[in-house]
């Protein structure tokens, strides 16, 4: 009988089919591209974008394609080796969302899965998209139209099923949960909610039992407030168990004092969830920070991996949130096997590895009312950008930062309720006038998570950074925020190549096979808000959004850089310092988010004071209370009265009176300013 042929195997790394890869290590073993070669790195191909607000994505590549997300999901399929333009896909969710689209992000990543691409929407769907057409296989509302859940992070695959969790704690009350779907028809397999609401009703969900659980760790009316706990970010799947390991984020509003005032660990806030894929149920977890009242998220990388810890191997889940501490986990039970600080920290002494709790310093939750620093805070000491673990070096790659801020109680705390369309409802107060934190600081930290011990780091501007990935040819590849794409030395730290992407990248970049030749593809989009501490900084209306990619011996190059937008004046506008001074407080409730606190933006949205819409009220308020520019990512707020959009413009003309003083510079006064207002929201 003549044997059946089969398809040889893909070679491991040929393609980057999730958001992380390989057990959500943002790493590949292809080692075509190397430390010896690595400096014939040169431009394959680029090709500018032109959709929304940003390019955040983190792209996929699958047989050839790269796909990838710019704006509010639209998804984009190009030909890996050439760039050409495949398919186009627009869910319109901006339109889609209305009132409910505040957070003006779009999206972080997207998955691939038995021919089908996967995205999430600001409005809350969950979209399968035909791999080869671009035509939609099927759409279902995960969440509920009437509240402030939104969905920019990336959909999870775990076998046969899609994941997807959802942001919004920070916006008003929201009650965090993730929902599992059949990838081939998008029916709803099971849901698990990450804290309990109300103890009157029943949810009739998977997560039930776990609820009453968690319901005991809560005090007053939680569920009045939502609760938050959202899973905004990162999961990750382990086959072998099935089990699917979830990060959880901050509580609704951050402020424990107002969500449970009797205290307790509130769970299962700011923890790692382990939940059976097959049926939805608890199997255990491990809460980092009970009783959460800082925005500690946990929801940064959860990564996989095999340690050799006290002389055995163990399956582990390594992560590092943003309160400052390496954690390893054991994947079969929850248990914490060691954490020590990678950044500076001064809300807690250490982990108790008895009982597994932080040892919490007396001023640590802000007691009394009084106004403290701390470090790291809601910034995080890592946050969403990705970091890398290579099994080669053994080393975590980390993006990380020293951002102290400010915490105290806002006036009349039992007073205190949700402002609706205010930007953070976090139950923060202002912080007092002589409580200007220091610049934020970033670095690319090389940690090994067995000695917990740092190996290198090598510090970079600003204090937000790229997402880093480790490949098998011991490179470390990272964009930064002064526009530059780099390959580092995975061993030491050294730089060994760099090309001027002339922007900003968050997203990590992958790498991947074709035809045999490994590429590298970058987004080049910031998204990060406030100054980058580039000189000048990025110009939203000049800089282009591109996907760039790299392979060995490429020749392409980019057209020179675009010159700044000058700063927009009219010397006939008389600025109101009254109007000025009610639109300040305005400004930094609604509008800094995006645009930078004191409108000091980084690139990802304009830079108002270049803008040529403030300059004209009618044209003003056609933006802001009419929603002219909705399809561009700019949210609609019907709820402005004349005399609030006045006062905006006001604010903004002002601040663009300020720069123009300054010859179009950031003068002191202005940046101790920022820093004052962005540490209190």
């Amino acid at each position: 009988m003549k044997p059946v042929a089969t398809a040889a195997p893909a070679q491991p790394g040929r393609d980057w089919a999730t958001f992380g890869g390989a057990d959500e290590q943002h790493y590949s073993p292809l080692d075509q591209i190397n430390l010896t070669n690595v400096k014939r790195l040169g431009m394959a191909w680029s090709l500018d974008l032109d959709d929304g607000p940003n390019a955040m994505t983190a792209p996929i590549a699958v047989d050839g394609i790269v796909y990838f997300t710019t704006g509010y999901s639209v998804i984009h399929a190009v030909d890996a080796r050439t760039g050409k333009p495949l398919w186009r896909y627009d869910p319109h969710a901006p339109e889609v969302a209305g009132k409910k689209m505040r957070a003006a992000w779009g999206s972080r990543g997207i998955a691939y899965a038995h021919g089908k691409v996967f995205t999430g929407t600001i409005d809350g769907r969950l979209i399968a998209v035909d791999a080869k057409t671009g035509v939609e296989a099927w759409s279902v509302q995960t969440l509920p139209k009437d509240d402030a859940s939104y969905i920019t992070g990336a959909p999870w695959i775990a076998g046969d099923k899609v994941v997807i969790g959802f942001g919004g704690a920070d916006f008003g009350p929201v009650r965090g949960y993730i929902t599992a779907y059949n990838i081939s028809s998008g029916k709803k397999a099971w849901r698990f909610f990450l804290v309990p609401g109300d103890p009157a009703k029943k949810d009739g969900e998977a997560s039930d039992k776990a609820m009453e659980m968690a319901a005991k760790t809560w005090t007053g009316q939680w569920w009045k407030y939502g609760g938050g706990g959202t899973a905004w970010n990162a999961m990750a799947y382990d086959p072998k168990r099935r089990l699917l390991f979830v990060g959880t984020g901050n509580g609704t509003p951050w402020n424990q004092k107002i969500r449970s005032p009797g205290g307790g660990d509130n769970l299962f806030l700011c923890s790692i969830v382990a939940i059976d894929v097959d049926t939805g149920e608890y199997r255990w977890h491990y809460q980092e920070n009970p009783g959460e009242t800082w925005d500690f998220n946990s929801a940064m990388d959860v990564e996989l991996a095999t340690l050799t810890i006290d002389g055995k191997p163990r399956d582990v889940v390594m992560h590092a949130p943003k309160n400052g501490f390496y954690y390893i986990i054991d994947r079969d039970t929850g248990k914490l096997l060691s954490a020590k600080n990678f950044k500076p920290v001064n809300w807690a002494t250490g982990i108790d590895m008895k009982t597994g709790r932080p040892m919490e310093t007396p001023w640590a939750r802000f007691p009394n009312g009084k106004a403290v620093m701390l470090s790291p805070a809601y910034v995080g000491a890592h946050a969403a950008e990705s970091m890398s673990y290579s099994p080669k070096t053994g080393l975590t790659y980390i993006p990380a930062y020293e951002v102290p801020k400010v915490y105290v109680d806002p006036p009349n705390l039992k007073d205190w309720t949700f402002k609706p369309g205010q930007v953070i409802n976090n139950g923060i107060g202002a912080p007092p006038p002589d409580m200007v934190p220091p610049p934020g600081k970033a670095e690319l930290l090389a940690w090994d998570p067995v000695k917990q011990r740092k190996v290198w780091s090598v510090p970079q501007l600003g204090m937000r950074t790229g997402g880093a990935t480790a490949t098998g040819g011991d490179l470390v590849f990272q964009g930064q925020a002064d526009g530059l794409f780099k390959a580092f030395d995975g061993r030491n730290g050294k730089e060994l190549w760099r090309f001027d992407i002339q922007n900003g990248a968050q997203a990590h970049p992958i790498t991947y096979l074709v035809d045999g030749k490994q590429y590298v593809t970058v987004m080049a989009s910031w998204r990060g808000t406030g100054p980058t501490g580039r000189k000048p900084d990025f110009d939203y209306y000049t800089t282009k959004r591109r996907v760039i990619t790299f392979a060995l011996d490429g020749t392409g190059k980019l057209p020179p850089a675009a010159p700044l937008t000058p700063i927009a004046d009219d010397l006939a506008f008389v600025v109101d310092p009254k109007l000025a001074d009610a639109g300040k407080g305005l400004f930094a409730a609604h509008c800094a988010s995006c645009h930078g606190p004191t409108t000091l933006s980084g690139g990802a949205a304009p830079d108002l004071k270049r803008a040529g819409a403030p300059l004209n009220y009618d044209a003003f308020a056609s933006v802001l209370h009419d929603g002219l520019l909705v399809p561009r990512g700019m949210p609609r707020f019907e709820e402005f009265t004349p005399a609030q959009i006045a006062s905006l413009q006001h604010y903004i003309r002002q601040q663009a009176r300020v720069a123009l003083a300054n010859d179009g510079k950031t003068s002191a006064a202005v940046d101790r300013e920022a820093r004052r207002v962005d540490a209190g929201h």
